[in-house]
């Protein structure tokens, strides 16, 4: 018989693995350390496997524990999430949001996923753009929340993320060993095409510009097509490709920081809660070391 698992016992199990101490889980949890003790035993008595190895310093997760922990962090989270919506009332409203085109799938994506689940009502308008106009916007009142690159100074905005810009080359296509090596850059003048092209003057690399996007979409098509190598943002390397290190004669373009602006004006609980959403979307995406992706 497959074994009912009882949620929990797999709430104690992902506070066990992630203190890696039964006392501190048992503090977390509101129960006493023998309480966590025979919880995490009635576990393993219904897997039919250890699921930590035991030391002097507390304990690890097995192999067996570690494919479990996955799954009981997911139907903790879910189970977590439903609860919050019951209690939590359906907030309405709009919210104005700017991000950059290349966290729009993943990070705005799952933002958006798990604030639409607790609040249908709230209306979303988002405005892709590079940095410089969402700024513009932002002080104009045109934009509530942006999420921007910044490479120099402090603006004063919540850091959400480092992502340099770094050079990033097909491993199918290996343009990078071409010379001069053919560059994709963005057609606007600004920071990254002055930076990417400084990049190259300073470590003496012939270049020539094989092609122009107005989009980081285009510059990504450049690459994994084999046109040409492109700078493109660390966390959003596309498959099939790598970053060009100093190893290879190249590297880091800039220290971009990722940051969350907010309108000093803009107040409201639907704006409130889509600042939580990206701010925790962001925080995933730096634990589980995702890929964002465009």
């Amino acid at each position: 018989m497959k074994p009912v698992l009882d949620s929990d016992l797999l709430r104690t199990f992902v506070a066990v693995a992630e203190t890696g101490n039964f006392t501190r889980a048992a503090e977390k949890a509101g129960r006493t350390q023998s309480a966590v003790s025979m919880q995490m035993k009635k576990l393993e008595d219904m897997v039919g496997d250890n699921l930590f190895e035991r030391g002097s310093r507390g304990v690890a997760l097995t192999r067996r524990g570690s494919e479990l922990i996955s799954n009981a962090r997911r139907i903790v989270s879910l189970l977590d999430e439903t609860a919050a919506s019951l209690v939590a009332p359906p907030l309405g409203g709009l919210v104005r949001i700017g991000i950059p085109a290349e966290y729009g799938r993943s990070i705005l994506s799952r933002a958006l996923g798990e604030f639409a689940k607790r609040h249908p009502r709230v209306e979303v308008t988002v405005r892709y753009a590079h940095s410089d106009s969402q700024v513009r916007a932002l002080a104009a009142g045109e934009l509530d929340l942006a999420v921007v690159f910044e490479w120099e100074g402090f603006s004063g905005g919540e850091v959400l993320m480092h992502d340099p810009t770094v050079w990033v080359t097909s491993t199918l296509h290996h343009m990078h060993e071409e010379r001069p090596v053919p560059i994709a850059l963005y057609s606007r003048n600004g920071w990254c095409r002055d930076f990417a092209i400084k990049s190259l003057q300073q470590r003496g690399l012939g270049y020539r510009v094989a092609y122009t996007s107005d989009t980081n979409g285009g510059l990504t098509l450049a690459v994994t097509s084999g046109l040409a190598i492109a700078p493109i943002s660390r966390s959003n390397i596309p498959p099939d490709c790598r970053e060009l290190t100093v190893a290879d004669g190249f590297g880091d373009i800039d220290s971009s920081n990722v940051v969350l602006h907010r309108n000093p004006l803009a107040t409201g609980e639907a704006i409130d809660g889509m600042e939580n959403a990206i701010r925790e979307a962001f925080m995933l995406t730096r634990q589980t070391g995702a890929t964002v992706g465009v």
